[in-house]
C-alpha cells in the first residue's frame, strides 16, 4: 500500500556557493531516499528552498553594499542552477521570503502564544555604540565559553556543536568593523522549551532505538544533562518576517525559528500550487506518515528539538489560526539522519580561503553521476569523512567504468552485434544462470533494506558488490569465446546477463539516475524512470520567486526486478561514463586555496 513520505532537506543560506561538503550533508541523501521511495510507489514529497532570511545574507549585504534581497536572489538563482544539473528532484525547492512562508510562519507564531508556550522578557543583548543599533547574534564572534574555539558566533558554536548563550561569549567583537559591543537591555518573545521538554524528551524516547548516536548525542543527551530553557524568537531586524504582534513594528521573527517552518510553508506552497489546497496535510497530519530530516550535525539541535517543540507546542491551535476546520496534531520526524562533516585532501572545507570543491564548478569538467557516486562512497554517515581528489580518481575509472558500466556496454554492444539488437532466446537456464539471477534478485531486499534505514554507503556498496557478481559469471560462462562453438549456450549466458543488468539498473538508479536513464532506453524500455525537473515564476506580494518542480507524470521505474523478456527488441548501446586521465588529481589540486 502506497504511504506518504515527506523528505525535509536542509535550506540553504543565500549568503555562499554550494560545495561537496555541503552536498554529501544533506541535498544528495534527500534525493537518493526520494528516488528510492518513488521507485517503490510510495507518495513522496520532497522539499525545501532558499534560507532568505537570517544575519548570513545582511552581513553580506552590508559588506558589499547590496539589499538582502538582491543576495537572496542571487545566490537562489545559482541553487536552481546546481540542483537542475545535479538531479536533486525537489517537488518544490521554493524560498522563505514569499507571501506564503510568512503567513506560515505568523500562524505558528500565533498558536504557540495562544497554547501559551511563549512569554516575553527583558534580555540582555550585544549593542554597537559605534553603529548604534543592536546586534543580532551572528553580527557577533568571540570565543566559545564550552570548547574554547576563538572564532563561535554569539548562538552556536560550529566546532563544538553546542547551542549557546551569546552574553556567555568571550571576548565579543562584531563582524561589520571588529569593534567591541556592550551588553544593552531589549525585549523579545521567547519559546517555553522547559515546559514543553517532558513532551520532547518522550518524542526522543520513542524514536532513540534507531537514530543516529550523533543526533541522540546532541539531543536526548542534551537535554537530560543540560535541560531545556526558553529561547528568545524574536529579535532588533527589519530583513524578516514582521511579529504578528501589535507594538512590534521593527522587530522580525528569529531566523532559527521560522527556517524550519520552511519544510511546512513549502508543503502548503505546493498544493496551494497543484490546486489541491488541503494535500499538504496528507503528510503533516496524518500519523501514517513518515516524515524524515536531511541536514548536517551542525543543524541537529533545531531539527531534534526546537522543530519538534514548535509542532508539539502549536497542535491543533495551528489549525484554528490558520483557518482549517479539521484540526488534528502534527506528525513528529520519523527520523533526523544527520551527516557528519566533509573535510577535503585532509582539511576543513574553508569558502574563504577557496579550500573547496564547489558544485558548480565541478560539473563543468564532469558528468553529475561520478560526483554523486563518488560522494556516496564517502558520505560521512557516522563520523568524517575526506574528499581526495585520487580517490576520485580511482572511483570512477577502477568501479563506474571498469565495474558497472564496461559490464553493461560489452553486454549489450556483444549482444546487439550477434543477435542484431534483439535479446537472446535463452532456452532452458541452467543453475549457475538461475543462481545469478536469484543472487541480483535478493538485491532488491537488501539494497532496499540499507536505503530504508539510509545507510547509503552500504546500499551502494551492496549494489556494486552484486555487479562485481555479474562480471564473475561472465568470467565464467565467457559468452565472448564460446559464440564460435555454441551460440546457444553463448546466448544464455548473454540473455542471463542482460536481466541481470537490467535488475541492477534499478538498483544503481537512486544514486546514479542519469546513467540508468540511459542504460533504461538502451534495453529498449520505452518512458523513463523517474519525472522530470522544471522551473516555474511564482508570484506573490512580496513579487515573484522563481521556483524548482518535480513532475512524476512520466516516471515509470518500479522497484523490482528486471522484466526483460527474450525476442524483445534493444537499441545500440554506447559508454555510461567517461574514463579519466590521471592528471585531473594534479590539476584540481592546484586549483584548491587559489
Amino acid at each position: 500500500m502506497s504511504e506518504p513520505v515527506l523528505v525535509a532537506v536542509a535550506w540553504p543560506y543565500a549568503n555562499a556557493e554550494i560545495h561537496v561538503g555541503n552536498l554529501v550533508g544533506s541535498y544528495l541523501p534527500a534525493d537518493i531516499y526520494a528516488r528510492y521511495q518513488r521507485l517503490k510507489g510510495n507518495r513522496v514529497l520532497m522539499v525545501s528552498g532558499t534560507d532568505s532570511h537570517g544575519t548570513p545574507i545582511t552581513v553580506r549585504a552590508e559588506a558589499e553594499n547590496r539589499t538582502p534581497l538582491d543576495i537572496y536572489r542571487s545566490f537562489h538563482a545559482g541553487f536552481l542552477e546546481l540542483f537542475q544539473k545535479l538531479g536533486l528532484t525537489y517537488d518544490l525547492f521554493t524560498s522563505t521570503h514569499t507571501e506564503n512562508h510568512f503567513k506560515v510562519s505568523q500562524a505558528m507564531f500565533s498558536a504557540l502564544l495562544k497554547n501559551g508556550f511563549m512569554y516575553k522578557e527583558s534580555q540582555l543583548q550585544w549593542y554597537s555604540p559605534k553603529q548604534a543599533r543592536f546586534l543580532p547574534d551572528r553580527y557577533v564572534e568571540g570565543t566559545c565559553y564550552i570548547c574554547g574555539y576563538t572564532n563561535a558566533r554569539s548562538d552556536q558554536c560550529d566546532k563544538c556543536g553546542n547551542l549557546l548563550d551569546p552574553t556567555k561569549l568571550i571576548d565579543p567583537r562584531t563582524r561589520i568593523d571588529g569593534s567591541t559591543p556592550e551588553l544593552r537591555e531589549t525585549e523579545h518573545f521567547f519559546l517555553d522549551l522547559s515546559k514543553l521538554q517532558p513532551d520532547i524528551e518522550a518524542f526522543l524516547k520513542e524514536r532513540a532505538s534507531y537514530w543516529r548516536p550523533n543526533v541522540l548525542r546532541q539531543s536526548l543527551g542534551q537535554i537530560q544533562s543540560e535541560g531545556l530553557r526558553g529561547r528568545p524568537i524574536t529579535r532588533d531586524l527589519e530583513w524578516g518576517i514582521p511579529v504578528p504582534v501589535e507594538g512590534w513594528e521593527g522587530k522580525c521573527l528569529y531566523v532559527w525559528f521560522e527556517a524550519v517552518i520552511g519544510y511546512l510553508s513549502a508543503a502548503i506552497e505546493w498544493s496551494q500550487l497543484q490546486g489541491q489546497p488541503d494535500a499538504w496535510r496528507d503528510w503533516w497530519k496524518d500519523q501514517r506518515s513518515k516524515v524524515l530530516y536531511f541536514i548536517g550535525k551542525d543543524n541537529i539541535p533545531f531539527h531534534a528539538i526546537i522543530w519538534p517543540a514548535e509542532l508539539l507546542g502549536a497542535g491543533k491551535a495551528f489549525d484554528e489560526v490558520f483557518g482549517c476546520s479539521d484540526q488534528a496534531d502534527f506528525v513528529l520526524p520519523y527520523d533526523v539522519p544527520a551527516n557528519e562533516f566533509l573535510n577535503l585532501e585532509g582539511q576543513k572545507i574553508s569558502g574563504s580561503r577557496n579550500w573547496a570543491v564547489w558544485g558548480l564548478d565541478f560539473l563543468t569538467r564532469y558528468d553529475p553521476d561520478p560526483l554523486r557516486y563518488y560522494l556516496t562512497t564517502i558520505m560521512p554517515e557516522a563520523h568524517d569523512s575526506d574528499w581526495d581528489w585520487n580517490e576520485f580518481y580511482h572511483h570512477n575509472n577502477d568501479e563506474l567504468v571498469a565495474t558497472w558500466g564496461n559490464l553493461a556496454n560489452r553486454v549489450l554492444s556483444f549482444a546487439y552485434k550477434h543477435w542484431e539488437g534483439v535479446v537472446p532466446d535463452p532456452g532452458e537456464l541452467e543453475k549457475e544462470d538461475q543462481d545469478l539471477l536469484e543472487q541480483v534478485e535478493k538485491g532488491f531486499d537488501t539494497v532496499g533494506r540499507e536505503l530504508e534505514a539510509v545507510h547509503l554507503r552500504a546500499a551502494l556498496g551492496e549494489a556494486m558488490r552484486l555487479a562485481s557478481e555479474v562480471n564473475k559469471y561472465l568470467d565464467q560462462t565467457a559468452p565472448w569465446f564460446t559464440i564460435k562453438s555454441d551460440k546457444a549456450r553463448a546466448g544464455r549466458a548473454i540473455f542471463t546477463a542482460m536481466k541481470a543488468i537490467d535488475s541492477l539498473k534499478i538498483l544503481f538508479a537512486p544514486f546514479i539516475p542519469f546513467s540508468s536513464e540511459k542504460l533504461h532506453t538502451y534495453l529498449g524500455h520505452a518512458g523513463q524512470l523517474f519525472g522530470e525537473q522544471y522551473t516555474q515564476e511564482v508570484e506573490d506580494t512580496l513579487g515573484s520567486h522563481t521556483a524548482l518542480f518535480y513532475n512524476p507524470e512520466k516516471a515509470g521505474g518500479k522497484w523490482q526486478p528486471s522484466s526483460l523478456q527474450a525476442g524483445s527488441r534493444f537499441n545500440a548501446p554506447s559508454p555510461l561514463f567517461k574514463k579519466l586521465d590521471e592528471k585531473i588529481v594534479n590539476e584540481e589540486r592546484l586549483r584548491l586555496g587559489q
